[in-house]
């Protein structure tokens, strides 16, 4: 008699189970999207067919990313679309409202991007004040909380949806650089987002943090030292993050990343370290 197959055999042996997922027509929303990670995810998920909701502060800049998403819909044929819907995420009633109107005009959502995020320029101990606290907090740990909370009846009816909270290496390791308020908010995210894993995952929901180091993004310009073009050239990219999200976004509906970390090869605060090598 031959033996039994062993564990997991018959998973690996389907094809339909273990295939990265077709994501045309899938919806995502993204905030954050007007710049930096936000727009290099919303144009590698333009890339894959989805249909978008994009959402920030800023119109002009998210109308923009909107065109280039219809721009590679037509080239590509692929059904790739985008709307704006402006946001806020510290007010939770617009988060509520947009939320509302994905239900209302798309009928679910499929991934939820959290993008949207800001640091202050006098960010340390001896300058930070509490309205820069606020502010930092608001944005980054309270307006993610916002979004997951909006979409997750959403995700409950479907039995199925991905959140993907973009955290910080500065919500793995404290550092001065970022700052108290900027490390804290992050170290809440990657919290919120396991928490959101224990809790959810019996309705099919799965989220991932993900904890870039330096990124050339437009956050760099808050820095209170400036940082180089040449620098800026060896970080992470905003494309090299769109298609990290790509990949989440494409995992089978049975695979959960909680967290992923990305950095430079070339990263800063390793260099420093190994100058310091004897």
């Amino acid at each position: 008699m031959p033996a039994p197959p062993a564990a997991g055999s018959a998973r690996r042996n389907n094809p339909k189970e273990t295939r990265m997922r077709d994501l045309t027509n899938k919806v995502a929303w993204i905030t954050g999207a007007g710049s930096g990670i936000g727009a290099g995810t919303a144009l590698a998920y333009a890339r894959a067919g989805m249909r978008l909701v994009l959402s920030g502060r800023r119109a002009a800049e998210l109308q923009a990313v909107a065109d280039q998403v219809a721009a590679i819909g037509r080239e590509s044929g692929n059904g790739a679309s985008a709307r704006v819907a402006p946001l806020d995420v510290a007010d939770v009633a617009a988060v509520q409202a947009v939320a509302a109107g994905i239900a209302a005009q798309e009928g679910r959502i499929d991934v939820l991007v959290n993008s949207a995020g800001l640091n202050v320029r006098e960010r340390n101990w001896k300058h930070l004040s509490t309205a820069g606290w606020d502010q930092v907090v608001r944005i980054d740990l309270d307006g993610t909380f916002y979004c997951c909370h909006a979409v997750l009846p959403m995700m409950r009816a479907q039995k199925d949806g991905l959140i993907v909270n973009v955290s910080s290496w500065a919500g793995r390791f404290v550092g001065t650089m970022t700052g108290p308020a900027y490390s804290a908010a992050k170290f809440g995210v990657n919290a919120m987002t396991e928490s959101l894993n224990m809790e959810e995952c019996i309705h099919g929901i799965r989220a991932t943090a993900v904890c870039p180091g330096e990124v050339a993004t437009p956050i760099l310009d808050k820095r209170p030292i400036p940082v180089s073009a040449e620098d800026k050239a060896k970080m992470v990219q905003s494309e090299d993050c769109g298609e990290l999200m790509l990949f989440l976004a494409r995992m089978p509906a049975h695979v959960c990343l909680n967290e992923v970390t990305i950095s430079p090869t070339w990263n800063r605060m390793f260099v420093a370290q190994a100058a310091n090598i004897p």
